[in-house]
């Protein structure tokens, strides 16, 4: 009898540990489930089919119990980042680029890459072919950090 009390205490802290102190599915949450686990069997072993059953519909409905209560208190809200990014990800000279503008590829754009276009390096995407170094390139859109390029041809 006290081992299964043990083992079930020992499950509670392990999920408890993984939850709130180490997040992830790693070590702390297996070792939770297969405590739980042999909890159950060792339920089943000492007292037949009927309590290991209602041992795991209880476990099931305090599970229950403590998510509904969890969504509706605050911890969650103290849990949660609250901060807006109002940053954006593309630089200046990103930002500089207009459809039409015409540069070349420093490196192999397969489907990501550098190119300097008028005059500042900037990160571009292919519009789908891979492109090597030293080809020339058109802007054919720009939408927000992205810079999508074609090859063209030397004019």
């Amino acid at each position: 009898m006290t081992i299964i009390i043990i083992l079930a205490l020992l499950a509670l802290c392990l999920g408890v540990v993984e939850i709130f102190i180490i997040p992830g599915f790693g070590v702390s949450g297996i070792a939770a489930i297969l405590c739980a686990l042999a909890d159950v069997v060792l339920i089943y072993q000492f007292y037949g089919f009927l309590p290991a059953v209602l041992s795991v519909a209880a476990a099931l409905v305090l599970l229950g119990l403590m998510l509904w209560w969890v969504s509706r208190s605050r911890m969650l809200d103290r849990m949660a980042l609250h901060s807006t990014i109002s940053s954006s990800s593309a630089s200046s000279d990103q930002l500089s680029v207009q459809v039409g503008d015409r540069g070349v590829a420093l490196t192999r754009l397969a489907l990501i890459g550098n190119a300097r276009i008028n005059g500042k390096q900037v990160e571009v995407k292919s519009s789908g072919a891979f492109i090597n170094p030293g080809t020339p390139l058109v802007v054919v859109a720009v939408n927000e950090a992205n810079v999508t390029v074609e090859a063209c041809p030397q004019t």
